[in-house]
């Protein structure tokens, strides 16, 4: 409770007799009834039992950044802020809920407006919902839902201008990160390459912040690690690169633990690295009791409109695929008036009245931006506090202030294209206070961009160690058997071994992850304290980057050897074409459509290699042929080769067998 000593001084006659900042919430819901956290500003879940009227109240803060589960019966109702303490309970089910799983849309990667409840991936388990007070009635075993707090519609009478909102953004922000930075201890903060973390840094009093930045194959190839390393410097932070390199794959018992830690099947990269790095500064710097976050102002401040508008696109370009993400949506509803949109090409039909019962046919932003909040819930802010409890550690997220967020989702529909897109409100509040560099440095991706597949190959070589034994063990329940496909998902562990593809990579081990879970929900875990042993996260001390830069490189990045008698050849589904006019540029074409380009000049080394794999030649005898020197196209090759542009032939010609 950020503001206790607010809300106390608001009490006249009332004698606080701790120091506890949530004794305040048992006088002002005296006072105030159901209406009392009205006021309250802070991360929390609590539990009040009001002994006169026999009712037991359960609460969360307004984004559930703190978890609080229950099971009841008609006999009794037990909770607790994690799902594994319910199952110590004898009279809890322990059943996973598949059916719901499978159907998550954060779990099968379904681009929807999606909204209502999260799941908590068990049968008959509950969650408070974010903003809600539950109340369960110990007479009679009923239950009523309050809520106190909900997203705010835009205000279309707001006339502040670009800068008053960024100005009073920048003061809200100021005020959350001075509120989440107040701790009896040390703090600590993430720091990555982008402008979130970054602002948090600024902002943040004092100067004995250490910061944190996962030094990753994918973060070292796309400049995420490079640019936490610069933030820090410019603003004088020391800066811990904690190493994660291609060799510090977790073993499956490890695998196991941390899954059963976030009690949830979307565990994969992000989730993996930031435990890591809590597990770091957990060792190294002990009296960090709270960790600092950039999490969640993509998701409320626009971060991920250019992703949505598409290559090159404006914010005209992220409404109007809003708009055909609506539309899809509502015709799978009512499929019956699909036709007028297949035969023409052209809309004939209002939106509206295609599901006139959607509430965001006038505004899909709307609809966007209230699908982000449920996102938060059900994967970012779940994750976030598991990591960090993970290790005796806080989760602190500034950017999830009520304040700050309802000022966001105010912005009138005509002020968006120019203070949503691509976090424009925020990097507008930022001027003056952070570094020119760093304010206007696009927006980067934690652990994918250029680096994806090293992460993509990192993550099959997890399914795919010790004989695939965390697939196989997903795989040996009867309710595995019952939903999932084995050979299928063997099948696309042996595609992805040869080929990794993001997508492909991640809902395999999500799939293999809810069977985990299975697994370990029919015969419980031992406790943490007897989790697998495992490698001590260690840190690669970088004073000038650019001059380390190779260094780093070899550090962090290791390739798999690459056979030079192998043969090769372009894919059979690949042409490597150029044109008379062009004769400069060549360019690569796949299932019938341009793909890649290559300038003659500037990658003459690659382009030689290329049409010199016909799949007669061996890869030395391709080399020699052209006079090319491996190391020049080493990274191209193995890029070529993660995305099945460049295949090996088997000795009779055909692709290898995967």
């Amino acid at each position: 409770m950020y503001n206790h000593r607010e809300l106390a001084a608001g009490l006249p006659g009332v004698r606080l007799s701790t120091g506890s900042d949530c004794e305040v919430l048992l006088y002002l819901y005296q006072r105030d009834g159901l209406r009392f956290l009205d006021q309250v500003n802070g991360m929390f879940a609590f539990v009040l039992w009001d002994k006169e009227r026999q009712v037991l109240l359960l609460g969360r803060d307004r984004f559930g950044i703190k978890p609080l589960y229950f099971h009841r019966n008609r006999a009794r109702v037990v909770f607790a802020s994690e799902i594994k303490a319910l199952f110590s309970d004898a009279a809890t089910p322990r059943r996973l809920d598949w059916n719901r799983a499978l159907g998550e849309y954060d779990m099968n990667a379904t681009p929807v407006f999606a909204h209502g409840r999260v799941t908590t991936w068990f049968e008959d388990i509950e969650l408070v919902p974010p903003g809600v007070i539950v109340e369960l009635s110990l007479k009679d075993g009923t239950s009523a839902e309050h809520r106190y707090w909900q997203l705010p519609q835009p205000d279309a009478t707001s006339d502040l201008s670009d800068d008053e909102y960024a100005t009073v953004f920048r003061d809200l922000l100021a005020a959350s990160v001075a509120d989440c930075a107040t701790a009896d201890t040390d703090l600590g903060l993430f720091l990555s390459g982008g402008i979130d973390s970054a602002a948090v840094a600024a902002l943040a009093p004092g100067s004995t912040l250490q910061t944190f930045t996962a030094l990753t194959p994918g973060t070292v190839l796309n400049g995420d690690a490079r640019g936490g390393h610069r933030t820090a410097e410019l603003l004088g932070l020391p800066n811990h690169q904690v190493l994660i390199g291609s060799d510090r794959l977790p073993g499956p018992q490890e695998w196991r633990d941390l899954v059963w830690l976030a009690e949830t099947p979307l565990v994969g990269p992000e989730i993996f690295y930031k435990s890591e790095l809590h597990r770091f500064a957990r060792r190294h710097f002990p009296d960090i009791k709270g960790m600092l976050l950039g999490a969640a102002a993509d998701e409320i401040n626009g971060g991920y409109t250019p992703q949505f508008a598409g290559e090159g696109g404006d914010w005209d370009d992220f409404e109007s695929n809003l708009r055909d993400l609506y539309r899809r949506q509502a015709l799978e509803r009512n499929p019956k008036l699909g036709h007028w949109w297949e035969h023409n090409g052209v809309p004939l039909l209002n939106d509206a009245a295609i599901d006139p019962s959607t509430p965001y046919a006038d505004d899909p932003y709307t609809g966007y931006f209230t699908w982000q909040y449920r996102t938060l819930e059900q994967y970012n802010v779940w994750h976030e506090d598991r990591t960090a409890a993970g290790v005796g550690t806080e989760a602190r997220v500034p950017f999830l202030d009520h304040r700050l967020v309802e000022l966001v989702a105010r912005i009138p529909a005509r002020r968006r294209a120019a203070l949503v897109w691509d976090k424009r409100i925020l990097r507008e509040a930022m001027k003056g206070v952070l570094p020119e560099e760093v304010r206007t440095r696009p927006k980067g991706y934690f652990f994918y961009g250029e680096g994806a597949r090293h992460t993509n190959r990192f993550f099959t070589r997890l399914l795919a160690q010790n004989g695939a034994e965390l697939l196989e063990q997903a795989l040996s329940t009867e309710n595995a058997r019952r939903h999932l496909d084995a050979d299928g998902m063997r099948t696309a562990l042996g595609e992805l071994s040869r080929s990794p593809n993001t997508n492909n990579v991640e809902l395999l081990l999500r799939l293999v992850n809810l069977g985990l879970l299975d697994v370990m929900t029919a015969q419980l875990p031992a406790p943490p304290v007897e989790a697998a042993p495992r490698p001590q996260p260690v840190e690669l001390r970088v004073t000038d980057w650019d001059q380390e830069a190779r260094d780093i490189v070899a550090q962090v990045v290791t390739e798999p050897e690459i056979p030079r008698q192998t043969v090769y050849a372009l894919a059979d589904n690949a042409l490597l074409v150029t044109a008379p006019t062009l004769p400069d540029t060549w360019f690569v074409v796949v299932d019938g459509g341009f793909e890649y380009e290559i300038s003659a000049t500037d990658d003459a080394a690659w382009l030689a290699l290329l049409r010199t794999l016909d799949g007669t030649l061996t890869l030395a005898e391709a080399l020699t042929k052209t006079g090319v020197e491996f190391t020049d196209v080493a990274e191209l090759f193995h890029e070529a080769l993660a995305v099945g542009l460049v295949t090996a032939r088997s000795d009779d010609g055909e692709p290898a067998k995967r």
